[in-house]
């Protein structure tokens, strides 16, 4: 059974179960573990699942631009992102925060992603990784 299978209770015993009979059984007094991801564990899919996203105007993926400022994990599974664009009038810059929102949505174990769309501070090409730098030749 999958983490997220587990997370949710799948395969949990409900009142009324028995091994012969599941519809109509008692209920055991075993109780069952169901697993949960770790909000670390999560962070490297989501990152990953970020870096699936790209600028249509750059050949670079968004977190390697360092357009992601913030990724906040609760315990719960739920994601907060704080991201910017290269600049405010971006063409791209009503459908990005969705497209982001769906790439993080995929990764199993997250529940609740909201994604916020942030000016403040300012992106600069400092933020870029050495990756991106030398992807676009500016090293």
């Amino acid at each position: 059974m999958n983490r997220l299978a587990r997370l949710i209770g799948f395969g949990k015993k409900r009142q009324g179960d028995t091994e012969d009979d599941p519809v109509h059984a008692e209920q055991s007094d075993q109780e069952v573990f169901v697993e949960r991801m770790d909000s670390q564990e999560l962070y490297e899919p989501i990152v990953d699942a970020l870096r699936t996203v790209h600028d249509p105007e750059i050949p670079v993926n968004i977190y390697d631009l360092g357009l992601i400022y913030r990724i906040d994990i609760a315990e719960t599974g739920d994601v907060d992102i704080a991201m910017t664009l290269t600049a405010p009038a971006c063409p791209v810059a009503g459908a990005m925060p969705a497209m982001v929102e769906e790439a993080v949505r995929q990764v199993e174990g997250v529940g609740e992603v909201n994604v916020e769309l942030v000016w403040d501070p300012p992106w600069t090409q400092e933020k870029m990784t050495d990756e991106a730098l030398l992807q676009l030749g500016m090293i």
